[in-house]
């Protein structure tokens, strides 16, 4: 594996984190709570390993970042969603965090409020991080 390979790897650990999100809301909606505690403790150990691939890679290429290609529209939409996804994405550890306590302090309807507001925030990020390397590393190329 080489750096090249870790915005690639960091996009499916984002995807798998999205379907584990998904399966565990799911699984709350329809009362079973053992298959959504697995789930959203699986999102959270493979955004964990996410975070430290992506400041890997960051470390690797020195902070360089990759160019956008895309023009018009699609630059505009490409930043506007980017800026969105690095506000959330700082915002969201802390309150993971918290509503994870919540659960395993067994503080459910606490947990259960705070949740509302988490699990959107933390399912936007990381829908919007695969979308950001498609647009950056495979629809978009900026030509060499």
């Amino acid at each position: 594996m080489s750096v090249s390979d870790l915005p690639a790897l960091n996009a499916t650990l984002n995807s798998i984190s999205t379907l584990l999100l998904a399966a565990g809301f799911v699984f709350i909606k329809s009362e079973r709570k053992t298959a959504h505690r697995n789930c959203m403790v699986g999102a959270f150990i493979v955004s964990c390993i996410f975070l430290v691939c992506y400041v890997l890679h960051k470390i690797l290429v020195q902070g360089v970042h990759t160019p956008f290609g895309g023009e018009g529209f699609w630059r505009a939409f490409y930043y506007g969603m980017l800026i969105s996804h690095i506000i959330l994405a700082i915002a969201i550890v802390p309150l993971i965090l918290v509503t994870m306590t919540h659960a395993i302090k067994g503080r459910f309807e606490r947990h259960r409020a705070w949740a509302r507001w988490t699990f959107p925030l933390w399912f936007y990020v990381s829908v919007t991080g695969v979308l950001i390397y498609f647009m950056l590393y495979e629809w978009f190329q900026k030509a060499a």
